[in-house]
């Protein structure tokens, strides 16, 4: 199958699923077709397994027993699904008109899953299931529509499988645009694959994302790690059990995520549901630090006092907590490439923020920052061009002597001649410049290098100041100024309705 027949698949379900009355919405449908993608993919994954286990002359036990596979479910007709059900429990469902196929995954097929155990690998599905109630879908006859094309997609096909990892992609920018939701756990692929090649993780190193979303750091390093040397046998177990650690707060990105994983090979991902700033930082053991750590976490958050407890450096703030938490779980000599917001670089006013940014410069070595433009993330939120962000990079092996910066927001605008947004989003092209100086730490009109003397005496500004720069007035365009005005009154909205339900009691 080629890419538009698999492509126009995946958007024709898509379709039927937006018609139901159950998934009209992109969340519901996203949810919806990731568990059954997944279940699809999973099938496809254990028949490696077994035939890894013949070829080896070993026994092979079933992860998911075979009569609760996608296969041996979504092919029956109905006559054949009451094989699942006792006799009573079909007088009941003819007496309430209740749907087989529906009942089957509601009363039999989640509650399995839910209650896998014995291996890894069935506790994680299990905790994937544990978070959803089941089929969303209202109408049998679009749920076996969908169900017949998701069967004709064959995920032990490699071709199909790639293709259908970027139509998944495609899927989730869609998000994005429709839902104003993604951009909370998708970072554009050209900015992940940037990062990962400036931080280059090796096989060997433990690589953590601990708000991995769709897990876009954690696919990216897997891919960059293969295509590093030619692996051996020990390398490819390495990679799929030893290497890659991720933790996600969310049900969705973390069933999305890990469908990501097994989408594009990962099969073993070690991915946990968790809220990450709930853990207690201030004593962590050598033992639960990784060699690197690539991630963009939440922006704008704001966290109570049982959270603001677990920080050296206490704080409502989200951005500000969760730069405090890579630091602490960065190994000595690890390296660590993060996305933060620009406030976080010319925030001096605020003592946490002050803090942080002192011991990150004392203790590591903060050798690059890379300034984006706005419009960066403008293709994964519902509203407006997305936050103005930055790219740090710093190992620690501190203190930090000095800064290279890149003027990225300049270059794109000036040499490229290009403002992103929606319809013109970033590719990695955009951003070759950025890594070839980078790799030289070379001096130009849009990179320069700063002493950490200097930003000391600007109180910790790590704003991206371009010297070679002179400072003009830029007007904003006028959809611009009416999208920002739109962004602020719902969030002015959404503020009076919260303390209107705390007043109501």
């Amino acid at each position: 199958m080629n890419r538009r027949d698999l492509a126009s698949k995946i958007w024709r379900a898509c379709d039927i699923m937006r018609s139901d009355d159950g998934t009209t919405g992109i969340l519901e449908y996203m949810e919806q077709l990731s568990w059954m993608i997944f279940l699809k993919v999973f099938e496809d994954v254990e028949r490696r397994f077994e035939d890894k286990a013949l070829f080896e002359g070993k026994p092979y036990s079933p992860i998911i027993e075979p009569r609760f596979r996608w296969s041996s479910w979504a092919t029956k007709d109905d006559r054949e699904l009451e094989e699942y059900f006792t006799d009573e429990e079909l007088r009941n469902m003819r007496a309430t008109n209740e749907h087989i196929l529906i009942a089957f995954i509601d009363r039999k097929l989640f509650p399995y899953l839910k209650s896998l155990r014995g291996s890894p690998e069935r506790e994680r599905i299990a905790s994937i299931f544990q978070e959803f109630r089941g089929n969303r879908m209202k109408s049998p006859y679009n749920l076996r529509d969908v169900i017949s094309l998701l069967n004709d997609i064959d995920f032990y096909n490699p071709e199909d499988s790639h293709v259908l990892s970027q139509v998944y992609e495609e899927l989730l920018i869609r998000m994005g645009r429709e839902g104003g939701v993604a951009g909370e756990f998708y970072t554009p692929r050209p900015i992940v694959r940037l990062m990962v090649k400036i931080v280059n993780p090796q096989i060997g190193e433990r690589v953590f994302d601990p708000f991995c979303g769709s897990c876009g750091f954690i696919v990216e390093s897997y891919n960059h790690m293969k295509e590093s040397k030619e692996l051996l046998i020990e390398d490819h177990r390495t990679l799929q059990k030893e290497t890659f650690y991720g933790q996600e707060k969310k049900p969705l990105p973390y069933l999305i995520g890990v469908m990501n994983c097994l989408l594009h090979g990962l099969l073993t991902p070690n991915i946990v549901r968790k809220n990450t700033l709930e853990e207690n930082i201030r004593n962590i053991p050598e033992s639960e630090r990784y060699d690197v750590i690539l991630t963009n976490p939440p922006f704008g958050g704001k966290e109570g006092k049982h959270i603001k407890q677990n920080f050296p450096y206490p704080s409502s703030k989200t951005e500000i907590l969760a730069l405090q938490y890579v630091m602490k779980k960065l190994k000595k000599g690890g390296r660590c490439g993060i996305v933060v917001p620009e406030g976080i670089l010319f925030n001096i006013s605020e003592k946490a923020f002050v803090k942080t940014k002192k011991d990150l410069l004392e203790n590591y070595n903060l050798h690059t920052i890379i300034s984006l433009p706005q419009g960066v993330f403008a293709n994964v939120t519902s509203t407006g061009q997305g936050p103005k962000t930055n790219l740090l990079f710093f190992d620690r092996d501190g203190p930090t002597k000095e800064i290279w910066y890149y003027d990225f927001a300049g270059y794109s605008e000036a040499v490229l001649g290009k403002k992103y947004t929606k319809a013109n989003p970033v590719i990695y092209e955009d951003l070759k410049d950025a890594f070839e100086k980078w790799e030289k730490r070379e001096i130009s009109e849009w990179s320069w290098i700063t002493p950490v003397e200097e930003i000391v005496e600007n109180d910790y500004d790590l704003t991206a100041r371009n010297p070679n720069r002179k400072e003009e007035i830029s007007y904003r365009e006028p959809i611009e100024i009416v999208e920002s005005i739109s962004t602020k009154e719902e969030e002015i909205s959404r503020i009076l309705n919260e303390l209107s339900a705390i007043l109501r009691g």
